[in-house]
């Protein structure tokens, strides 16, 4: 939601897993998926059903996550329609990157940490902290 007001000039849904942040941000067209992690193949497998059916209808031009499998499912399926897909850690991963953190540079065009000194020359890169 830090980067809302970035985003108001362009057409965008949000996707979380959490229902009541749509509620309190006063968003009435986004989408809720199924939040998952990899230690539940099953709820994992509903998530990327779901993120890939998201994507692929929507056919969006670019794809902002900020963290988490899910998120991750939406750049996989957002790559293969060929959008632009960017990949922000997650704030709380201060210590090394997130799995999905780590997995995303296979699949995000920009692939970026809020931590400077998790870093790296090949990436990922660091453009400042949305907190």
């Amino acid at each position: 939601m830090l980067l809302r007001s970035m985003l108001d000039t362009h057409a965008t849904r949000f996707a979380t897993t959490e229902p009541d942040l749509l509620e309190k941000a006063g968003i009435t067209d986004g989408i809720v998926l199924p939040d998952c992690n990899r230690n539940e193949p099953l709820q994992s497998l509903k998530c990327l059903i779901r993120s890939f059916g998201t994507v692929f209808s929507l056919r969006p031009a670019v794809i902002i996550s900020t963290g988490a499998a899910p998120g991750f499912f939406c750049l996989l399926a957002g790559r293969l329609i060929g959008a632009r897909t960017v990949w922000i850690d997650s704030v709380a991963n201060v210590e090394q990157l997130s799995k999905s953190g780590t997995l995303a540079r296979f699949v995000a065009t920009e692939w970026l940490t809020q931590w400077s000194h998790l870093a790296k020359p090949n990436g990922p890169h660091h453009a400042g902290a949305v907190l």
